[in-house]
């Protein structure tokens, strides 16, 4: 499974969870960088940042192997509309060492 698939499925569950609040699409994949687009009302008692750092969790749940997953950058695109732009880095889990040095 690609990375693009794999996001994929983490933003499924995002949006089942989460639809009637806010939705999340890809937007673009660059290397280890995704933007994600979100769109909705969002609950008014959450914080807003919370939608976005849903994402990581998600991520890690699915044990697909995007963690750590960090929000570079959040954009208000269109207040009216609510519609925010957010970039992520996805990291890599870091490789243990197994020698003897």
């Amino acid at each position: 499974m690609d990375t693009r698939e794999r996001i994929e499925k983490v933003l499924a569950e995002f949006n089942r969870l989460h639809g009637s609040e806010a939705n999340a699409r890809i937007l673009s994949i660059e290397g280890d960088e995704v933007i994600i687009e979100f769109e909705g009302s969002f609950c008014a008692t959450c914080g807003l940042y919370d939608y976005f750092d849903d994402i990581k969790w998600e991520a890690m749940e699915f044990g697909l192997e995007l963690e750590p997953v960090e929000v570079i950058e959040a954009v208000e695109d269109d207040f009216e509309h609510g519609r925010y732009v957010v970039k992520y880095r996805l990291g890599r889990k870091p490789v243990l060492s197994l020698s003897n040095d």
